[in-house]
């Protein structure tokens, strides 16, 4: 089982008698070492207080969506992504519906609705709604969606004379279903792949710089596929108009240099993978305000070169990652240019692919790559860019397996 200390977990109370269950649970939750921070329902706090919750879990509770100075800079999306795990605890049936039917009406439900971390659903209900159609139908689609329940259990209820299945799983229980679900599975599990992506913008002015067309796709989903295979990942990311990938730990860069300082942050990693389209060259210098035309005509823009960030892990020493795999973005001769820069950079893997305008590549769903090592070449057929991610990621992890 997975270590809870050290990690976060957002617990969102629904409104049900068993909601005084949440409070032992988030006693459990601190016993293990756990940051705990609370959303609570209206329906609720008709049950439990937020100051006993406060008081339990050490922190605010949140409970308002239109909180002024919660959601001034959007707490809610803060809320649903600075957790390890989100665990709903009691899960009602109207909180599932409108999990199921994606509704964001309130605080809990809005924050479910943005989260991409792992979600628990511990239902608490009557019996009768429990087994009702509705209630199947919309706990069938939230597992389809992947999230993971534990209970309900069978017992007494709170009505008088009332049994069946509809008890809130016990705070233990519950403790032990979070472990299981934040434990590493995959091939990569215990592992840290760091992946870089997007292209890097080097400023000329305030409002011009020197980029490409790179869309951050291909190292985006490179980046989630390690993710679902157990890694830890960290993605540092250039500029990209795309979502982040679930399961990974973002770091937002804008130049050469800052990607450059951010990977070797990141370091050490067992593999990393350079998908990034960083600009070769930068201005050598950068004009404080916007430049204007003159009536020399336009001005000569002198450039330096950026950082080879490949090359300069690729030739570490002591902290290098045991796969190093870089990208070879080609209009000509790709296998040759590739070659030359799988020898040149020092890597273990050169992923070579077209990106000539014809091609749709850049910017574009798929992609033809070939992974060239000192071994040879393997030709990989036309795939979309998420399953060229998800198969590099199965031949790095049985590279790594092989290797020791």
């Amino acid at each position: 089982m997975a270590s809870l200390a050290g990690r976060s977990v957002l617990l969102l109370v629904g409104g049900g008698i068993a909601a005084y269950k949440a409070l032992d649970l988030i006693r459990r939750l601190k016993e293990r070492g756990m940051t705990v921070r609370v959303v609570m329902t209206a329906a609720a706090q008709r049950f439990v207080t937020p100051l006993a919750a406060g008081a339990l879990s050490g922190g605010k509770v949140f409970t308002d969506l239109f909180d002024r100075d919660d959601e001034h800079d959007v707490g809610h999306i803060r809320l649903a992504r600075e957790a390890d795990a989100i665990i709903v605890a009691p899960a009602t049936a109207d909180l599932m519906a409108k999990m199921a039917g994606g509704h964001a009406d309130d605080l809990a439900s809005a924050v479910l609705l943005a989260a991409r971390a792992p979600i628990l659903v511990a239902p608490a209900m009557n019996p009768a709604m429990w087994a009702n159609a509705a209630t199947r139908r919309n706990a069938a689609r939230l597992r389809e969606d992947g999230i993971r329940f534990v209970g309900p259990n069978s017992g007494e209820m709170a009505e008088r004379g009332e049994a069946g299945e509809g008890r809130m799983a016990e705070p233990l229980e519950i403790v032990a279903a979070l472990e299981a679900l934040l434990a590493p599975s995959g091939p990569l599990a215990g592992r840290h792949v760091l992946v870089t992506s997007g292209p890097t913008h080097e400023p000329i002015d305030p409002v011009r710089y020197l980029a490409n067309r790179s869309s951050g796709r291909q190292g985006h989903a490179i980046a989630a596929a390690a993710a679902e295979a157990g890694a830890r990942v960290t993605l540092v990311s250039g500029p990209v108009s795309i979502a982040d990938p679930a399961g990974a730990a973002v770091v937002r860069i804008e130049t050469a240099e800052e990607m450059k300082a951010a990977v070797l942050a990141a370091l050490p990693a067992d593999i990393a993978v350079f998908a990034a389209a960083v600009a070769d060259w930068r201005p050598q210098a950068t004009h404080g305000s916007k430049m204007k035309k003159g009536a020399d005509g336009p001005p000569t823009l002198a450039l330096t070169e950026n950082p080879d960030i490949l090359a300069t892990v690729g030739r570490l020493g002591e902290g290098r990652p045991r796969l190093v795999v870089g990208f070879a973005a080609e209009t000509d001769d790709l296998i040759a240019n590739g070659r030359a820069k799988l020898a040149r950079k020092r890597a273990d893997a050169i992923v070579a692919n077209d990106v000539s305008a014809e091609t749709g590549v850049m910017g574009g769903p798929a992609n033809t790559v070939h992974i060239l090592t000192a071994d040879g070449v393997e030709d990989w057929p036309t795939l979309s860019k998420a399953e060229v991610g998800r198969r590099l990621v199965a031949w790095l992890a049985a590279r790594l397996e092989a290797a020791g």
